[in-house]
């Protein structure tokens, strides 16, 4: 029987969810499982939240057998019982609490650093020249694959006379495949249904079927729906936020300034096997 086996034969036993503390007596007292470590309360622990549903940390299991009972509460103070597979919600917030385990607190510091990062990605990007900006994201969609070569398949075509085009890429090398490309660099004001409608149009007469509309602010809802709508055509739209998180999964405007590496435990390595 492994911890997490004792763990959870502990509480199916019980009636009523159980902090870590009196999982590790109960398993103890029962004999489910005998620990070698120097500080097995904190073992076990570790594996109920690793297999704890609603908190996510890079060590952390895919295989979710546990859910916080108790809220909003710090971790030591947390009491479990078996995750019957339902879409309540664990106590994610836990993990921002000092006593978290340290996987945790680093994940939630990493997702705080990605946001600022994102943020003031978005900042430089509205003060940047409209020409700049097409110019950005025609080298996103290059760096995501898109287009037959990364270095000849993308145009920026915006301009005077672009027709309502921004930029177009390639997909195959004698160009029968296109993307197009409009690129709004708004501030607060959002893209509108007659934007999307001006693009729409510029597509038709091109005879285009793929588009992509990125801005830096956001789409109205009525504007979604015209590109949902618009006729033999799909159009994917992009917002400021959701192109920052491209921005950086894809290392465009932004340094790694320095790298730390996680580790967990390598069980095989103590295996004779």
């Amino acid at each position: 029987m492994t911890i997490t086996d004792a763990i959870t034969r502990v509480l199916n036993e019980s009636k009523e969810p159980l902090g870590h503390k009196d999982i590790y007596n109960r398993i103890v007292k029962m004999n489910y499982y005998s620990f070698g470590a120097k500080d097995p309360l904190s073992v076990v622990r570790s594996k109920i939240r690793k297999h704890c549903f609603g908190l996510d940390f890079p060590s952390a299991s895919p295989k979710k057998l546990f859910v916080q009972a108790n809220g909003q509460v710090n971790s030591r103070s947390a009491l479990y019982k078996i995750w019957d597979g339902s879409s309540e919600k664990g106590n994610s917030e836990a993990s921002m609490k000092k006593d978290a385990l340290p996987e945790e607190r680093i994940h939630a510091s990493y997702t705080d650093h990605i946001n600022s990062v994102s943020t003031q990605l978005l900042e430089y990007i509205k003060l940047s020249e409209p020409e700049f900006f097409e110019s950005l994201v025609v080298k996103l969609l290059l760096s995501m694959g898109y287009g037959w070569d990364k270095s000849k398949s993308g145009n920026v075509t915006g301009g005077k006379g672009d027709e309502g085009i921004d930029g177009i890429i390639n997909e195959d090398k004698l160009g029968l495949e296109k993307i197009y490309i409009q690129a709004k660099r708004y501030g607060n004001n959002n893209v509108t249904p007659s934007d999307v409608r001006d693009f729409v149009g510029a597509m038709a007469i091109k005879g285009a079927r793929k588009g992509v509309f990125f801005t830096s602010s956001n789409f109205t809802e009525q504007a979604i729906c015209h590109a949902k709508n618009a006729q033999n055509m799909t159009i994917t739209l992009i917002d400021g936020n959701l192109l920052t998180d491209l921005l950086v999964q894809y290392g465009l405007g932004v340094a790694v300034a320095n790298t730390y590496r996680v580790f967990e435990v390598d069980k095989n390595f103590f295996s004779l096997d």
